[in-house]
């Protein structure tokens, strides 16, 4: 490659050298002429070198390699008229090749998630032989993500996760393709469809999977709508909508959603309806402190004897941000719901499923902190108790959660 080439790409690019990391390529030291150009070219992807970690900065190339790093460099926004036109045969024969790789390239993108959970239970649901493995007290789970983009307007995702329970050697461990959905906009309309998660009522009603379709207009004020069926939960369908928005430093909420048909009898009879709705607010004191309540009511038939009443408050400080090493929070919340005010509650340490036909009360303490970037332990404790028998529940629960 001449001397007058490589400073007439790396000037094309319009970008210094000294914004990238040290040159990759061994044969070429920082005392050589062209070192800051071809870093510069080799942070940007335009120059790729050899397998072996050189640069070959002698080697004589062909007129197709050299069409091959113009298109990169146009791909990159370079101005390079003079080299296109000389290489204009052999970017016309690449160009489809090029295209279709840099498209293939930017089109699809893979990131995970590795988190290890242990916990520590006590209580007298431990030896409740309904409910003392409802929940993994060492478990591994494994996420990955593969994100596409369809168009400028339409993104699909898919989630592949394995769970692994290190408590036994069952062999139970299992892997499964358990989100798969579209995103996109309709006019001023949001979009998702599929299979995807859904939260409702800040995770109090309900945080899983679901398949249904979803709207949603508007920005500082947020109408949502939703319709679709459940995972893994006995009813037979779910649907509804809710309102948020801001004033000042007061967020506010409302919301209703139908749980149709149950399927097994449990909370609702067989075949009713548990209708929920909710209001909310979140009050930011400043940046680091925030205090936020819910009620929530149930119309689920419990013929009187039972509460369907819900409330929770929460108070939170800081918090521990996966892309800052050294950040932490610390986060406190009462819990009194009655039945029918949760169904797949975002509290999955504790044990709220056994209380489904009674409800229950009690409060969970908690702290976060960034071990190191994309590193984030987190321990939690959580005392609950029956509303209407003396099943108790306390979990000492930590989590380390990896993200890439």
């Amino acid at each position: 490659m001449k001397k007058s080439l490589v400073l007439a790409m790396a000037m094309a690019l319009g970008v210094t050298a000294s914004a990238y990391a040290a040159n990759p390529f061994s044969d070429v030291p920082a005392g050589h002429w062209a070192y800051d150009s071809i870093n510069k070219l080799a942070a940007a992807g335009v120059v790729e070198g050899y397998g072996d970690a050189t640069f070959g900065g002698d080697k004589l190339m062909t007129r197709y390699e050299m069409a091959q790093i113009v298109a990169k460099a146009m791909a990159k926004g370079a101005n390079v008229d003079k080299l296109a036109a000389e290489f204009a045969d052999e970017l016309d024969n690449l160009g489809v090749r090029v295209a279709n790789l840099e498209k293939k390239a930017d089109n699809v993108k893979i990131t995970g998630q590795i988190r290890y959970e242990y916990g520590d239970r006590d209580g007298s649901i431990r030896d409740n032989a309904t409910y003392k493995k409802s929940v993994a007290k060492n478990r591994l789970r494994t996420r990955l993500f593969v994100n596409g983009a369809i168009n400028d307007d339409w993104t699909y995702t898919a989630r592949l996760e394995n769970n692994q329970d290190l408590a036994d050697n069952a062999g139970n461990e299992k892997t499964d393709l358990n989100q798969a959905y579209v995103t996109g906009r309709v006019g001023g309309l949001a979009v998702v469809a599929g299979k995807a998660g859904i939260v409702l009522a800040d995770g109090n009603l309900y945080d899983d999977n679901g398949e249904f379709v979803s709207v949603s207009y508007g920005k500082d004020v947020k109408l949502t709508a939703y319709a679709g069926q459940p995972t893994n939960y006995d009813y037979d369908d779910f649907y509804g909508a809710s309102l948020s928005g801001n004033v000042g430093k007061l967020a506010l909420s409302a919301g209703y959603d139908a749980f149709k048909d149950s399927l097994a009898g449990t909370v609702a009879a067989k075949g009713e309806d548990n209708n929920v709705w909710n209001v909310g607010a979140k009050y930011a004191f400043d940046k680091n402190v925030s205090l936020n309540a819910m009620y929530l009511n149930s119309d689920v038939d419990v013929a009187d004897k039972y509460d369907t009443d819900g409330y929770v408050v929460g108070l939170d400080y800081k918090g521990a941000k996966a892309k800052v090493a050294g950040s932490w929070g610390l986060t406190a919340k009462y819990y009194d719901q009655g039945v029918g005010t949760f169904v797949a509650h975002t509290m999955k340490n504790g044990d709220y499923s056994a209380f489904a036909n009674e409800g229950f009360k009690g409060y969970n303490v908690g702290a976060s902190y960034t071990v190191a970037k994309n590193m984030v332990y987190s321990l939690d404790y959580f005392d609950l108790e029956g509303k209407d028998t003396d099943i108790t529940d306390r979990v000492i629960w930590s989590r380390l959660q990896i993200t890439f």
